[in-house]
């Protein structure tokens, strides 16, 4: 009865515990978020939120946005596939060993070396020069990785019924895979997603060597080989991020600096919320809610 009792005053004890380190984290961040915020947009002016050449982030706005929008369309066909092949195809041996160690060394390089790489290969080797294009493909280096894992860990962790059911009904492993396996997957790989469009919308280690740091857009050329065209993926391209590197760097303009800030954490919060309701529909959808 003693060792009963016991175990159940640990068991409230850790759990109280568990309550005050989630309670202590959550004040940080909604305390390290509300400074943000707050110190943004105190010292903001109409004219920051313009799509002007200098002095405003509207541009940068829209790079930021552009920049992980391309990303992802390279970087989750590649990391869903990866973890599928991972998950369902590859033989337990030293090449899939050794695979997935080259996977966790990719997803834990300093963004500076990704940086360095993609201006080598994309910059020097195919002669992109700085561009959107550039610093996209650099960006899906990073988050490749990240989608890899979280698509292999969601496989994974399905109870093994879900593929003998759909097999047992007559369908090949690759439509097991498309139309049973991956829509349960959803949710899990969905914050992969959101991992890795979070490191793309705030890096910029990465982005110095590839997109540059101008930007000079006209909203009313839409000719793509314009360098001034919004929608070239071949023009340089400077993000929030660089903005807010560049005017710390040079000490000018603070309030745009820290409004910069402000916005980029909102976009990211925004994004995260988003993709987590896109993710409960689709299950829900699935689920035949």
């Amino acid at each position: 009865m003693n060792r009963v009792q016991r175990a159940r005053g640990i068991n409230q004890i850790m759990t109280g515990v568990f309550y005050l380190i989630a309670v202590f984290f959550f004040t940080l961040l909604i305390g390290f978020a509300s400074y943000v915020i707050i110190k943004g947009f105190t010292g903001a002016t109409p004219e920051m939120f313009a799509f002007a050449r200098k002095g405003s982030i509207g541009n940068q706005l829209f790079n930021t946005i552009y920049l992980v929008f391309i990303s992802l369309l390279f970087s989750i066909p590649l990391g869903v596939t990866a973890g599928i092949y991972l998950a369902m195809y590859a033989k337990k041996g030293f090449l899939t060993k050794f695979l997935r160690i080259c996977i966790e060394t990719l997803s834990s390089l300093p963004s500076i070396v990704v940086g360095l790489f993609g201006y080598l290969v994309f910059l020097v080797f195919f002669g992109l020069g700085k561009s959107l294009l550039a610093g996209a493909l650099s960006v899906s280096i990073l988050a490749i990785p990240v989608i890899t894992t979280t698509t292999e860990d969601a496989i994974n962790g399905l109870p093994g019924h879900y593929l003998q059911a759909s097999l047992g009904l007559g369908a090949t492993r690759w439509q097991s895979i498309y139309h049973v396996l991956i829509p349960a997957c959803i949710p899990r790989i969905m914050t992969g997603v959101i991992l890795a469009a979070g490191r793309g919308f705030g890096e910029a280690a990465a982005l110095l060597y590839t997109t540059g740091s101008g930007t000079d857009l006209r909203w009313n050329n839409w000719n793509l080989t314009s360098p001034t065209c919004p929608l070239n993926i071949f023009r340089p391209a400077e993000t929030l991020s660089l903005q807010i590197w560049g005017l710390q760097i040079n000490g000018q303009d603070p309030n745009l600096a820290n409004l910069s800030a402000a916005i980029l954490m909102i976009l990211v919060l925004l994004f995260s919320i988003g993709a987590n309701a896109l993710s409960r529909h689709i299950n829900k959808k699935n689920s035949g809610n």
